[in-house]
């Protein structure tokens, strides 16, 4: 008995130590397990690393690193008008790119992001989205909402990247004088071209713009060709005393952020890069260098009685006065058959010489690239010189004309444009380059004013402010020649004219007459009044005091004894 209790012990006792040791056992083969799944998971990311990432990653990474490091290279400066406003800067903007392989549902994510992005096509998308690819970019330049809205489709292919995009915060109104940049953020056009390495330096620029004047003068243009169903306008304003540009505009213009997208016709600078026959604004000229080259006195004459044979051509007026006139009436009545004799006075090559200084036969010198060439007569017999004297066969951009009238109601001076604002401000970069004499200068400027005051641009006067200037109605040039139904009326007018400060041009290409016209399409009626509205815009800008008659005497009254106002 005692035995068989024994025996029974022992086997309890060896099964006991045979259950602990199968229990080791399994914890050791469990222990084994787990190290071998986590020297599993080590040698996958090993691979992960070194293979799928190191090699078939390659391209993904690259192209992240392309996109990024071309970001990273370019920390692009802003650009600003000379008080401080904002014209371009640069955001941090997500773009939306694609790793084809993680995407678990093409077809449902095209249609998403279709839906998101309608400019997309859903088989482009779909396309990429079954690309062998492991990178790919779907959209650049998201919105936060974009943004959100693709994150909620859920999908993990779908990823963002951090890209520098260039804004301009005044849209349309500079965009042809700043310019744009592409989706890299290299300059394009305007500014943005012509100085794209230093902002991309980091390196900020002030421009001459006063962004304020700026949307005065582009107002006025787009009011000037809507009242006359034009075709497209352009204007500018000028410190007359050093060639700064306080604003500049081309219209139609654009939106620089999608310039991409733009008409061609909208992109084109009419300002700098149209070049037009701008017709008798150009007698202030050979007007000019009569007096210059001649020193003729106010009472010199002119036969205008009848239309002047030229070559083939004939020479009429187109208000004419049909009478002997003295300088100051062939000026304020525009006359060219006046001036075309004027011309031949001067003489061909000391007209021409006249026009070269003053920086009209030359392609102008500024700092953008969109600059027109002239149009010259070649040859340039003594027909050119008649014509040329007020505004016909010599072509030239809206700028350089601006500039020119600048030189010569400054005090002689040559004025060349500028855009990009000096140290120090105002008045650092006056030439010292004298064109015409004091003399001549102060003649002119009482010319300019009688046109004003008495003659064909009585439209463009502002009480207070003296303004003086010149009209020109020019013909465009047709399949058959001239067409006298597409016109190009202007006028360029300088203030206050006593000691003028600055300059103001107004373009309006093929306008047609209204009621309040008369059915007259010309520059009195169309560009002139859209200087007044400028000129009477800036005294409130700039806060330029009005002057009183006693204050400001009429400059042009001692003129008055050289004219007849009998036809008045």
């Amino acid at each position: 008995m005692i035995l068989r209790r024994l025996r029974i012990h022992s086997i309890k006792i060896a099964g006991e130590r045979s259950f602990a040791i199968d229990q080791a056992r399994g914890r050791l083969v469990l222990i084994s397990a787990v190290f071998m799944l986590c020297y599993m998971v080590i040698a996958a990311r090993v691979i992960d690393l070194t293979v799928i990432q190191g090699y078939l990653g390659h391209e993904r990474t690259a192209s992240l690193q392309e996109a990024s490091s071309s970001v990273a290279a370019i920390a692009r400066a802003d650009i600003t008008d000379r008080n401080g406003v904002l014209l371009a800067t640069t955001l941090k903007m997500a773009s939306l790119y694609a790793d084809p392989n993680l995407i678990t549902d093409p077809e449902g994510t095209a249609k998403g992001l279709v839906k998101i992005f309608p400019e997309l096509s859903y088989g482009d998308v779909l396309q990429k989205l079954q690309s062998d690819k492991h990178f790919l970019w779907v959209r650049r330049n998201l919105t936060p909402h974009e943004q959100y809205v693709v994150l909620e489709l859920g999908q993990p292919g779908l990823g963002f990247e951090h890209e520098d995009r260039r804004i301009y915060p005044q849209g349309e109104l500079s965009a042809h004088l700043v310019g744009y940049t592409n989706i890299d953020n290299h300059g394009l056009a305007g500014i943005e071209r012509s100085f794209d390495r230093f902002l991309g330096d980091g390196k900020p620029l002030t421009l001459t713009i006063d962004i304020r004047l700026q949307h005065a003068l582009r107002r006025e243009v787009q009011k000037a060709m809507s009242d006359f169903t034009a075709k497209a306008g352009a204007g500018v304003i000028m410190d007359v005393t050093n060639g700064e540009v306080l604003a500049g505009v081309s219209l139609p213009d654009f939106d620089p952020h999608k310039a991409g997208a733009a008409d061609p016709d909208a992109i084109f600078n009419r300002l700098s890069l149209g070049v037009y026959e701008l017709g008798s604004m150009f007698k202030i000229f050979s007007t000019a260098a009569l007096l210059e080259t001649h020193g003729s006195p106010m009472s010199t004459t002119f036969d205008a009685r009848e239309p002047l044979k030229a070559g083939r051509f004939t020479i009429n007026d187109y208000h004419a006065q049909k009478r002997i006139l003295t300088i100051p009436e062939v000026f304020m009545h525009s006359s060219n058959i006046g001036s075309a004799l004027m011309g031949l006075e001067v003489g061909t090559k000391a007209l021409k010489n006249f026009y070269t200084d003053l920086g009209l036969l030359t392609p102008m010198e500024i700092e953008i690239s969109e600059i027109g060439k002239p149009m010259v007569p070649d040859p340039w017999g003594e027909v050119s010189t008649m014509t040329a004297s007020y505004g016909h066969g010599v072509a030239t951009t809206p700028f350089q004309l601006t500039s020119a009238v600048s030189t010569i109601v400054n005090g002689g001076f040559f004025v060349k444009p500028k855009l990009i604002l000096s140290a120090g401000n105002d008045n650092q970069n006056k030439s010292d380059l004298r064109v015409v004499s004091p003399q001549t200068a102060e003649s002119m400027r009482k010319l300019l004013r009688l046109v004003v005051s008495d003659g064909t641009g009585k439209n463009a006067d502002v009480p207070g402010y003296s303004v003086g200037g010149k009209t020109g109605t020019a013909e465009k040039i047709g399949v058959k020649g001239y067409d006298r139904k597409r016109l190009i009326s202007s006028f360029v007018g300088a203030f206050p004219m006593e000691n003028p400060r600055y300059a103001v041009m107004v373009m309006v290409d093929e306008p047609k007459g209204n009621k309040k016209s008369f059915g007259y399409a010309t520059a009195g009626w169309v560009a002139a009044p859209a200087v007044a509205r400028v000129v009477s815009s800036m005294g409130s800008i700039l806060g330029i005091p009005v002057r009183t008659h006693n204050g400001a005497p009429e400059i042009s009254a001692s003129l008055k004894k050289y004219v007849s106002f009998e036809d008045e």
